[in-house]
């Protein structure tokens, strides 16, 4: 009687592990595209970058990035009130991709070889090139080849500009490399660190958050191109966001968007990037 008893919980348990396997929105859960059909997508974004992808107090979600993925996500046939954003920090954004936890992703994800072994990029949507942030009133580092001394320069775990800097241009710089740039920003404000790398974009939204108090400094020293991505082998979805990227720049929605979260361009004018097919 208790063999039976213990065959019966067996597979009953083993019944559950199915069932939780079917429904757990696993890699094997269907394309991007699959999801778009049903009326819903996930994606993943930056919850802590002004003017890119940003959570406000009351649960609001703004930014540049976040009105491209609202663009590509109609083009998908997904209103806007029918995508669930998530948060997709820098070191997980392959992981997040890979496990099923998002459809795609757009938070200033550089397109790199590297990453394309992994997962595969629609775009790519914009240019960006990597930049110093400093105090207002810092007068010693006045772009990359300034950083001596053992400066302390901040970035973010699992992003590469921080590397960058020390294998390319600072030998002795001390790396800080912390969750979010939030914390970056925070600790370039309280002076226990120097600088902030990242791609010109992002401190820009940060520079923009502290009229006067902070300001970028310096030429751009690597070109940087964001791209979408999405799940390694998709070739139907990330055709369809590629064509959603082409028409987002085609109809004025691209530049409109960019003026709407970062401000009028003025005199200046936003160069399309062309997307990539590979």
């Amino acid at each position: 009687m208790r063999i039976n008893r213990i065959f019966r919980l067996g597979i009953g348990a083993i019944a559950v592990a199915l069932a939780a396997t079917a429904c757990g929105g696993g890699s094997d859960a269907g394309t991007a595209t699959d999801h778009a059909r049903e009326g819903k997508l996930t994606i993943g974004i930056k919850f802590d970058q002004p003017g890119l992808g940003f959570r406000d107090k009351d649960g609001a979600y703004q930014g540049y990035e976040v009105e491209i993925a609202k663009y590509v996500a109609g083009k998908l046939g997904v209103q806007s009130d029918k995508i669930t954003f998530k948060e997709a920090p820098s070191a997980k954004r392959e992981t997040m991709i890979m496990n099923g936890e998002v459809d795609f992703i757009v938070a200033t994800y550089s397109i790199t070889d590297g990453r394309k072994e992994k997962v595969d990029f629609a775009g790519p949507y914009f240019v960006a090139g990597q930049a110093l942030l400093v105090k207002k009133e810092n007068t010693e580092i006045t772009g990359v080849e300034s950083l001596v001394g053992n400066k302390k320069l901040c970035s973010v775990k699992g992003s590469t500009p921080a590397q960058n800097v020390k294998d390319n241009y600072a030998k002795d710089v001390q790396l800080v490399e912390v969750d979010n740039y939030s914390q970056c920003i925070e600790a370039l404000r309280s002076g226990s660190v120097d600088a902030v790398t990242t791609d010109d974009i992002v401190l820009a939204g940060y520079s923009g958050q502290s009229p006067g108090e902070l300001k970028l400094v310096g030429k751009l020293f690597t070109t940087e191109r964001y791209g979408i991505g999405l799940k390694k082998g998709d070739q139907e979805t990330r055709t369809k966001i590629n064509d959603a990227i082409e028409a987002m720049i085609a109809d004025g929605s691209w530049q409109k968007a960019f003026e709407e979260t970062f401000g009028s361009l003025g005199t200046m004018t936003l160069t399309p990037p062309t997307v990539d097919r590979y």
